[in-house]
Protein backbone atom coordinates (compact mmCIF):
# COMPACT_ATOMS: atom_id res chain seq x y z
CA UNK A 1 0.00 0.00 0.00
CA UNK A 2 3.28 2.23 0.16
CA UNK A 3 3.97 1.89 -3.04
CA UNK A 4 0.35 2.68 -4.02
CA UNK A 5 0.74 5.64 -1.98
CA UNK A 6 3.74 6.53 -3.42
CA UNK A 7 2.43 6.73 -6.94
CA UNK A 8 2.39 3.37 -7.87
CA UNK A 9 -1.13 2.74 -8.49
CA UNK A 10 -0.39 -0.94 -10.65
CA UNK A 11 0.69 -2.26 -6.93
CA UNK A 12 -3.68 -1.53 -6.05
CA UNK A 13 -3.93 -5.04 -8.96
CA UNK A 14 -2.09 -6.76 -6.47
CA UNK A 15 -4.10 -6.03 -3.25
CA UNK A 16 -7.31 -6.80 -5.00
CA UNK A 17 -6.02 -10.09 -6.13
CA UNK A 18 -5.39 -10.92 -2.01
CA UNK A 19 -7.61 -9.15 -0.48
CA UNK A 20 -10.84 -9.04 -2.42
CA UNK A 21 -12.42 -12.44 -1.49
CA UNK A 22 -11.57 -12.20 2.24
CA UNK A 23 -13.19 -8.50 2.24
CA UNK A 24 -16.35 -10.40 0.26
CA UNK A 25 -16.38 -12.95 2.76
CA UNK A 26 -16.44 -10.16 5.80
CA UNK A 27 -19.21 -8.26 3.72
CA UNK A 28 -20.91 -11.32 2.87
CA UNK A 29 -21.39 -12.41 6.32
CA UNK A 30 -22.77 -9.23 7.29
CA UNK A 31 -25.47 -8.49 5.23
CA UNK A 32 -26.27 -11.78 3.34
CA UNK A 33 -26.23 -10.14 -0.33
CA UNK A 34 -24.37 -11.39 -3.08
CA UNK A 35 -24.20 -8.56 -5.26
CA UNK A 36 -24.11 -5.81 -2.78
CA UNK A 37 -21.36 -7.79 -1.08
CA UNK A 38 -19.70 -7.49 -4.42
CA UNK A 39 -20.45 -4.08 -4.98
CA UNK A 40 -19.18 -3.13 -1.46
CA UNK A 41 -15.73 -4.98 -2.22
CA UNK A 42 -15.64 -2.60 -5.21
CA UNK A 43 -16.34 0.93 -3.64
CA UNK A 44 -13.74 -0.59 -0.08
CA UNK A 45 -10.66 -0.25 -3.09
CA UNK A 46 -12.16 2.37 -4.69
CA UNK A 47 -12.20 4.33 -1.39
CA UNK A 48 -8.73 2.58 -0.46
CA UNK A 49 -6.82 4.57 -4.05
CA UNK A 50 -9.21 7.59 -2.71
CA UNK A 51 -7.72 7.23 0.83
CA UNK A 52 -4.53 6.10 0.18
CA UNK A 53 -3.25 9.22 1.64
CA UNK A 54 -4.32 8.56 5.14
CA UNK A 55 -2.47 4.76 5.36
CA UNK A 56 0.67 5.62 7.07
CA UNK A 57 2.00 2.61 6.98
CA UNK A 58 2.36 2.35 10.74
CA UNK A 59 -0.48 0.15 11.80
CA UNK A 60 -1.13 -3.35 9.79
CA UNK A 61 -2.79 -2.85 6.64
CA UNK A 62 -5.57 -5.27 7.11
CA UNK A 63 -6.92 -3.71 10.44
CA UNK A 64 -6.89 -0.11 7.76
CA UNK A 65 -8.77 -1.99 4.76
CA UNK A 66 -11.02 -3.68 7.31
CA UNK A 67 -11.80 -0.04 8.82
CA UNK A 68 -13.02 1.25 5.17
CA UNK A 69 -14.95 -2.07 4.89
CA UNK A 70 -16.84 -1.22 8.17
CA UNK A 71 -17.27 2.77 6.68
CA UNK A 72 -18.69 0.89 3.64
CA UNK A 73 -20.77 -1.27 5.05
CA UNK A 74 -21.93 1.52 7.22
CA UNK A 75 -23.27 3.41 4.05
CA UNK A 76 -24.91 0.78 2.55
CA UNK A 77 -26.80 0.28 5.42
CA UNK A 78 -27.90 3.07 5.88
CA UNK A 79 -29.06 3.82 2.35
CA UNK A 80 -30.88 -0.12 2.86
CA UNK A 81 -31.88 2.36 5.86
CA UNK A 82 -32.01 -0.91 8.68
CA UNK A 83 -29.96 -4.44 8.80
CA UNK A 84 -31.22 -6.24 6.10
CA UNK A 85 -32.18 -10.19 6.60
CA UNK A 86 -30.05 -12.90 6.01
CA UNK A 87 -30.73 -15.16 3.27
CA UNK A 88 -30.42 -19.00 3.73
CA UNK A 89 -26.73 -20.46 3.29
CA UNK A 90 -26.45 -21.75 -0.20
CA UNK A 91 -25.60 -25.36 -0.42
CA UNK A 92 -21.75 -26.01 -0.56
CA UNK A 93 -22.41 -29.66 -1.87
CA UNK A 94 -19.31 -32.06 -1.53
CA UNK A 95 -18.80 -35.14 -3.48
CA UNK A 96 -17.44 -37.44 -0.89
CA UNK A 97 -20.27 -36.73 1.64
CA UNK A 98 -23.56 -39.10 1.24
CA UNK A 99 -26.64 -37.59 0.69
CA UNK A 100 -28.41 -38.01 4.51
CA UNK A 101 -25.29 -36.49 6.03
CA UNK A 102 -25.23 -33.22 3.35
CA UNK A 103 -28.89 -32.92 4.71
CA UNK A 104 -27.90 -32.86 8.59
CA UNK A 105 -24.92 -30.88 7.89
CA UNK A 106 -27.22 -28.07 5.98
CA UNK A 107 -30.09 -28.50 8.68
CA UNK A 108 -27.27 -27.81 11.37
CA UNK A 109 -25.67 -24.46 9.35
CA UNK A 110 -29.45 -22.87 8.53
CA UNK A 111 -29.97 -22.92 11.91
CA UNK A 112 -26.39 -21.74 13.34
CA UNK A 113 -27.10 -18.99 10.59
CA UNK A 114 -30.46 -18.00 11.82
CA UNK A 115 -28.70 -17.83 15.49
CA UNK A 116 -26.06 -15.59 14.05
CA UNK A 117 -28.75 -13.23 12.03
CA UNK A 118 -30.53 -12.40 15.58
CA UNK A 119 -27.00 -11.34 17.06
CA UNK A 120 -26.89 -8.04 17.36
CA UNK A 121 -25.22 -5.91 14.58
CA UNK A 122 -21.77 -5.68 17.08
CA UNK A 123 -22.18 -8.89 18.11
CA UNK A 124 -22.31 -10.39 14.53
CA UNK A 125 -19.84 -8.19 13.31
CA UNK A 126 -17.10 -9.45 15.98
CA UNK A 127 -17.79 -13.13 15.38
CA UNK A 128 -17.09 -12.30 11.41
CA UNK A 129 -14.06 -10.47 11.94
CA UNK A 130 -12.66 -12.85 14.57
CA UNK A 131 -13.94 -16.59 13.19
CA UNK A 132 -14.49 -16.15 9.67
CA UNK A 133 -11.78 -13.52 8.29
CA UNK A 134 -9.10 -14.74 11.25
CA UNK A 135 -8.45 -11.60 12.23
CA UNK A 136 -6.10 -11.09 15.58
CA UNK A 137 -7.77 -9.42 18.93
CA UNK A 138 -5.36 -6.26 17.97
CA UNK A 139 -6.69 -5.95 14.83
CA UNK A 140 -10.20 -6.11 15.33
CA UNK A 141 -9.62 -3.73 18.16
CA UNK A 142 -8.05 -1.18 15.54
CA UNK A 143 -10.65 -1.76 13.27
CA UNK A 144 -13.33 -0.98 15.94
CA UNK A 145 -11.35 1.65 17.62
CA UNK A 146 -11.51 0.28 20.91
CA UNK A 147 -9.50 -1.96 23.81
CA UNK A 148 -8.33 -5.01 23.20
CA UNK A 149 -9.98 -6.36 26.48
CA UNK A 150 -13.35 -4.80 25.40
CA UNK A 151 -13.03 -7.14 22.11
CA UNK A 152 -11.74 -10.25 23.99
CA UNK A 153 -15.58 -9.01 25.94
CA UNK A 154 -17.52 -8.75 22.61
CA UNK A 155 -16.47 -12.02 21.49
CA UNK A 156 -16.82 -14.09 24.61
CA UNK A 157 -20.48 -12.39 25.32
CA UNK A 158 -21.19 -12.80 21.24
CA UNK A 159 -20.14 -16.66 21.35
CA UNK A 160 -21.36 -17.19 24.98
CA UNK A 161 -25.09 -15.39 23.55
CA UNK A 162 -24.65 -17.74 20.12
CA UNK A 163 -24.18 -20.92 22.22
CA UNK A 164 -27.36 -20.26 24.26
CA UNK A 165 -29.12 -19.57 21.24
CA UNK A 166 -28.58 -22.76 20.01
CA UNK A 167 -28.57 -24.49 22.58
CA UNK A 168 -32.32 -23.85 23.01
CA UNK A 169 -33.29 -24.77 19.48
CA UNK A 170 -31.68 -28.15 20.51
Amino acid sequence: MLKVKSGDLDRMALLFQRYHRPLYGFLYHMTGQKEASEDMVQNVFYRMLRSRHTFTGQGEFRTWMYHLARNVLKDYLKKAGRYRRMPEWEERPTDDELLEEQLEKKQELEMLQKKIESLSPESREVLVLSRYQDLKYTEIAGVLDISVAAVKVRIHRAIRQLKTLYLQTE
